[in-house]
């Protein structure tokens, strides 16, 4: 499928986008992403689903202390936003090529992020693809297990059904996780919640936003 995003540019993905294919099996053990970067000392945030990469443009320059992973299934707009990343010369974010459940829960290491970001993620709408919905009670237990003490998740939909079951789920697993109002992050425009594309189109057609974030329970 092409979304035609390149506009005939060649998109460089050299040094700022990673394929799972590259990854170690998992069969070798669980990696550390943090690693990924120049300074795996830093804190370390994950968005799920990056799309162009417009949350990750904006707000990585304002926090140079952190470091961003992205993970985006669909190779155009991986290979979209990680051009976009080296164009900016963005060096503390990474944009990964992968199902992010999968890397999630067969590669990632325990207790490595502080905040997961899941910004307006595809609602499947129709009952029987509600199991294809990133977030799960075993995705949940998985998020928690990669989260740092007192980490984070944040959710943002335009889409009730999806706002239902976000709430469903945060009530099923209280156990895990407390929930929270949401904090705006510093890149988002005056009359933002996050700044993403799909906010900005959802915006013009007069769509309401639900907001939320998840903090871990426990070490």
């Amino acid at each position: 499928m092409s979304f035609g995003l390149s506009r005939g540019r060649t998109l460089i993905t050299t040094g700022f986008g990673l394929d799972q294919s590259d990854l170690p099996p998992f069969e070798n053990g669980r990696i550390d992403p943090r690693d990924f970067f120049d300074h795996p000392e830093h804190r370390l945030e994950i968005e799920i689903g990056t799309g162009k990469g417009t949350f990750l443009v904006k707000q990585a320059p304002l926090r140079a202390d952190i470091n961003y992973l992205g993970i985006e299934k669909t190779a155009e707009f991986y290979r979209y936003s990680a051009d976009r990343m080296r164009r900016r010369s963005l060096v503390n974010v990474k944009i990964l090529r992968a199902d992010a459940t999968e890397f999630i829960r067969y590669w990632c290491a325990d207790a490595v992020a502080a905040v997961i970001h899941l910004y307006f993620s595809d609602p499947w709408p129709k009952k029987r693809h509600h199991k294809r919905r990133v977030i799960q009670d075993r995705s949940l237990q998985e998020l928690h297990r990669i989260l740092a003490p007192a980490g984070e998740i944040r959710l943002v939909t335009d889409h009730p059904d999806l706002w239902a079951w976000y709430e469903d789920h945060a009530k099923r697993n209280a156990h895990l996780f407390e929930r929270q109002a949401f904090d705006r992050p510093e890149s988002a425009d005056e009359g933002e919640i996050v700044g993403t594309n799909f906010e900005r189109k959802y915006r013009r057609e007069g769509r309401p936003f639900y907001a939320m974030t998840l903090v871990k329970r426990g070490t």
